[in-house]
């Protein structure tokens, strides 16, 4: 039997169809304009501001509402200096010895080596653990569901909602990650899914000339 209970849908609201479009211009136009940044400041960043962009991560959709995510902030010098080196490890590793030839050509458009000194001078680092199954008050292990799914959507609604409030941010993939779970002392039930670097960028910060594709590279219309 089933034990689902609802409760009317107060929240939504709707708009005449040409705000609507002028809303999703907005949107667009505004996320347009986010870079991923690699030249941050050192500068202060109030800690509400992380905290309200994390209470917006954690509206994502995600399986069965197990809410797979856990966000570890940092913001401890001496621990953000453990996460450089712990990167910087597995990035060497990987420049010199685990990337094809193919993979770096890739990357030497975006001039990205095994340095990252940003790790250090950015104030805040965002590490988000992905949850393959919850642990119960009994010990038992409560599986969760669609968990990679889940937690990219929270990652990118975080990285919308630091940009709509004015903060710069990098997603940041050293492979592999293990070493954050034992520096932030993490669970064995949860991996390492990707580390966010966020501040403000410098005044002189600067980032590769690319482009993104256009609606029609991507997009079916049946």
């Amino acid at each position: 039997m089933s034990t689902a209970k609802f409760v009317p849908l107060a929240s939504y609201q709707e708009y005449p169809a040409e705000e609507m479009q002028q809303r999703a211009t907005s949107f667009r136009e505004e996320l347009q304009r986010r870079r991923t940044v690699r030249h941050f400041s050192d500068r202060p960043v109030p800690r509400r501001i992380i905290e309200e962009c994390l209470r917006t991560a954690a509206t994502a959709p995600n399986g069965a509402n197990k809410q797979p995510w856990h966000f570890v902030v940092v913001s401890d010098p001496a621990i953000k200096r453990q996460i450089r080196e712990g990167a910087e490890q597995e990035e060497h590793e990987f420049y010199t010895s685990r990337a094809t030839q193919d993979w770096l050509d890739d990357l030497a458009p975006l001039g990205t080596d095994a340095h990252k000194p940003f790790l250090e001078i950015a104030p805040y680092l965002i590490a988000i653990f992905a949850e393959s199954y919850n642990v119960l008050p009994d010990g038992r292990k409560a599986k969760n569901y669609y968990v990679t799914e889940s937690v990219g959507i929270a990652t990118g609604l975080l990285i919308a909602a630091l940009h709509h409030a004015g903060l710069a941010s990098l997603t940041h993939t050293p492979s592999p990650m293990n070493f954050l779970n034992s520096i932030l002392q993490r669970p064995d039930n949860e991996r390492p899914f990707l580390l966010l670097v966020v501040g403000y960028p410098t005044e002189d910060a600067v980032v590769p000339e690319i482009s993104k594709k256009p609606l029609e590279a991507i997009t079916t219309w049946l």
